[in-house]
């Protein structure tokens, strides 16, 4: 079962890859290492709350869009009347 970590590092690299950042250049404007962001998008270490806003900033997405790994439509809960 995939973790959390790795979803969100596929999730992140996927976003950054279409806005045609390399790693080099994106953990640039994030204020990270490289190095950092590799261990991050191959799900080994996590960014803290903070490095995460700023990554969506970056990126121009919601916080959210970064752990929409398969539709988070589909798994929100109705609210009971």
């Amino acid at each position: 079962m995939p973790s959390l970590r790795k979803d969100f590092g596929n999730r992140l690299r996927t976003i950054r890859l279409e806005r045609k950042l390399s790693q080099e250049r994106f953990a640039e404007f994030v204020g990270i290492s490289v190095d950092f962001l590799s261990l991050i998008e191959r799900g080994i270490n996590a960014p803290s709350f903070e490095t995460i806003e700023h990554m969506a900033k970056r990126l121009k997405v919601p916080v959210v869009a970064l752990f929409d790994f398969a539709g988070l439509e589909r798994y929100r809960v109705q609210r009971q009347k």
